[in-house]
């Protein structure tokens, strides 16, 4: 691909931040997910509009792909955000298998705009125990359970 194509899908992504800006339709963020040379996905935050905390651009442009596209496996696909992903989309770009992530804006400048993900990486790192938000292990046997019928399975969809 072309140093200039990756331009203009970066340019794109901007747009859809920039746009949610002037619309209020979101906050200041937005992505596109290109395979082959063409966009396959875009997104732009719709948390406030969706009430939906999971509503990130990149996580709307996965979505959005995936459907087009009719696969979990966004593998063969690069992601362009207008910023350094959060741990959440971070993780949702990992599990979709892309094989690249262009990014504008850094988490800093994110955090100068009151967008400071920064916590949760300390509470990642934290024991359990001393997490902001107490988590209890409950019915462990039951869920393996679970697990155990789907080791099993012979019609399963492995991901």
């Amino acid at each position: 691909m072309e140093k200039e194509d990756k331009k203009n899908f970066m340019a794109k992504a901007i747009s859809l931040s920039a746009e949610n800006v002037k619309t209020g339709n979101g906050g200041p963020f937005g992505a596109v997910i290109v395979k082959d040379g063409k966009i396959v996905g875009t997104g732009r935050n719709k948390v406030t509009v969706d009430n939906d905390p999971t509503a990130h651009a990149e996580i709307v442009a996965i979505r959005d792909a995936a459907k087009n596209l009719g696969t979990f496996d966004l593998s063969g696909c690069q992601i362009y955000s207008s910023c350094e992903p959060c741990p959440m989309c971070l993780g949702a770009i990992y599990w979709a298998r892309f094989d690249k992530l262009f990014y504008a804006a850094t988490k800093d400048d994110a955090a100068k705009a009151d967008f400071d993900d920064s916590f949760i990486y300390k509470e990642f790192s934290l024991p359990k125990e001393k997490r902001s938000i107490l988590s209890v292990q409950m019915m462990r046997e039951s869920a393996v359970k679970v697990f155990d019928e789907w080791i099993k399975a012979e019609d399963k969809i492995p991901y």
